[in-house]
């Protein structure tokens, strides 16, 4: 299938802006490149119940939480959703993302708690790994004070996020953290090996390679290996007893096929898996919220599917 034609239609007038990339201008003013983008083709206005702006204790010191109450909820302990948002480790921020973890939590019915953890290059790994495990570990310790049902957590995120999301998937059957699901938008799964989707879409689609070693190279200190399942979940040797995952990809993502990789290897773990696979679609394409109308179905199909896991 070729690339949709509205998404082809906005990487050509991106492309025809120019500009420098964000390897060359650093991670301060790539910050501010990216929180414009999300500016202009996120969500507009989105109305939402109600959201409360917290801090939770980490290693590095607290750490803020954004927690999401959707339009008209029903009762006052609710499932809910934690989302580590995208950007490489390197990039994006609790607001880059508001306007989705509102969507997300309208058409979930279900509560969104947005992680504010640390990026690189400032704060290299361990650091967002640690935000992202003190966050979920203080939610399922403390989920009644906030209004949510310890019984009913699930954990999602974009890329980076995607990953941070599926490490702590990991962490929770180990240590006992009942999660009902994971949800995880093109996530990075390894880094390391060369796939054949990040060869063949390498340049012009949106993420490109040059830009994912630069987030890399900002994540990892020097000598950091690669295979630890808390940098490349994939790598992990046992995924039995896993939360059920629900994985979208994106046909264009140069993270494809790392993507449809953990699939098959949560799969064949007896982890039950829905894909959710984009074949005319690029890396993230659900932020085009304000561009493109299957970003918004996307994403509300994306939140359905988990709150049903929610009741099963």
């Amino acid at each position: 299938m070729p690339l949709d034609p509205i998404v082809k239609g906005f990487l050509d007038q991106m492309k025809a802006m120019g500009g420098p990339k964000m390897s060359e201008v650093g991670a301060p003013a790539g910050r501010e490149q990216f929180n414009a983008l999300m500016q202009l083709v996120g969500p507009k206005d989105v109305a939402i119940g109600k959201v409360q702006n917290l801090t939770v204790p980490g290693k590095g010191g607290p750490i803020p939480i954004r927690v999401y109450t959707p339009v008209a909820a029903g009762r006052e302990s609710m499932p809910a959703l934690i989302y580590f948002h995208g950007g490489g480790w390197v990039i994006g921020n609790i607001d880059s993302h508001d306007g989705l973890c509102r969507l997300m939590a309208n058409e979930g019915g279900f509560r969104v708690i947005a992680v504010e953890y640390r990026l690189g290059p400032e704060h290299k790994y361990p650091a967002a790994y640690d935000d992202a495990i003190s966050a979920l570990t203080w939610i399922a310790s403390n989920a009644a004070g906030i209004g949510v049902d310890a019984n009913q957590l699930a954990v999602g995120g974009d890329s980076a996020g995607g990953c941070l999301a599926a490490v702590c998937a990991q962490y929770a059957k180990a240590k006992g953290i009942p999660l009902d699901a994971q949800m995880l938008f093109f996530p990075v799964t390894q880094i390391g090996e060369q796939t054949a989707s990040l060869k063949e879409f390498a340049v012009g689609y949106f993420l490109e390679k040059e830009t994912l070693d630069w987030f890399y190279d900002c994540y990892l200190p020097a000598g950091a290996d690669k295979n630890d399942p808390k940098i490349s979940p994939l790598r992990a040797k046992d995924l039995s007893g896993l939360a059920p995952a629900y994985i979208m990809l994106g046909g264009f993502d140069p993270l494809h096929d790392e993507g449809m990789q953990y699939a098959d290897k949560l799969r064949a773990a007896g982890v039950k898996v829905t894909v959710a696979d984009y074949s005319d679609m690029v890396h993230t394409f659900i932020y085009l919220q304000s561009v493109l109308p299957q970003a918004h179905e996307a994403l509300a199909s994306a939140a359905k599917a988990v709150a049903k896991m929610f009741t099963e």
